[in-house]
């Protein structure tokens, strides 16, 4: 549990218990029945302030979980079979989604982050085939996962979901290189838009009272993520988090024209 106590891997706790309050609510936008038992079995949270910045990253994280939820789904429709979650923590998507037959899922984390995922899901039955890859981002994960059984002559739907802006720009380009060189012609992948990383990197150096996880943001790639993709050969899409937000019911407290970038490896 050590690595649910510190650094990036206690971020998952909050965004389980996140999902938890959400999946509460009578006006939900996803279900997660197994957040709540993530929050129970992981060490108390640590307390935080509340603040404007603090609650528009509670409806980020809300708003990205349904919008990535899409996105894997109708990957799924249009055919892949191969979906990976990089840095997945306490996802619970193989579990919670009604993933068309055929399906092999891959969710890619540290060993420690693993371990306790899988004691707390003991009892629970993934809804496709589902295969855990303990690894570092920063080493070989990609070997780890061709040993995991995946097969990147296939069409693969990535997950890249809080985690960029974690890394350096360096770590960032070298992940997703890594990533480009994984995916077959018709891959997906769906993440954060790296458009507003520095303001939001600024408003957590304002107010880390609000940002407990900001003192470990690097960035990532920034402004740079989608051109980044585009000149490596991906067909990309930025999507604004109000629109997202309003699709399912919800409202932003200010206009966020960026929020999610999908794109496709042309066939």
């Amino acid at each position: 549990m050590d690595e649910l106590t510190r650094g990036v891997g206690r971020t998952a706790l909050g965004v389980a218990r996140i999902r938890a309050a959400e999946h509460r609510r009578e006006d939900r936008i996803f279900a997660d029945p197994y957040a709540e038992a993530f929050a129970a079995a992981g060490p108390p949270a640590v307390p935080g302030t509340g603040g404007a910045g603090r609650d528009l990253m509670v409806l980020q994280v809300i708003i990205r979980t349904r919008f990535f939820d899409d996105r894997m789904l109708a990957a799924a429709a249009s055919g892949i079979r191969q979906v990976v979650v990089l840095a997945a923590g306490l996802d619970t998507r193989a579990f919670r989604l009604d993933w068309p037959d055929g399906v092999r899922f891959f969710e890619v984390d540290l060993p420690g982050v693993l371990a306790f995922k899988e004691a707390t899901l003991a009892d629970a039955e993934p809804r496709c085939e589902r295969t855990v890859v303990p690894a570092d981002l920063r080493e070989d994960w990609s070997g780890r996962l061709r040993d995991a059984g995946f097969d990147p002559s296939l069409p693969t739907a990535w997950l890249i979901e809080g985690l960029l802006i974690y890394l350096s720009a360096d770590d960032a380009a070298s992940l997703m290189d890594g990533v480009t060189a994984l995916s077959a012609p018709g891959s997906r992948l769906a993440s954060e838009d790296g458009a507003g990383t520095a303001w939001l990197i600024d408003l957590a150096r304002t107010h880390p009272e609000q940002f407990p996880a900001g003192r470990l943001w690097k960035g990532g790639l920034g402004e740079a993520y989608a051109s980044w993709m585009e000149e490596h050969g991906w067909r990309v899409a930025c999507h604004g988090l109000s629109d997202a937000a309003a699709s399912y019911g919800r409202v932003t407290p200010r206009d966020m024209r960026r929020g999610f970038l999908t794109a496709e490896r042309p066939s």
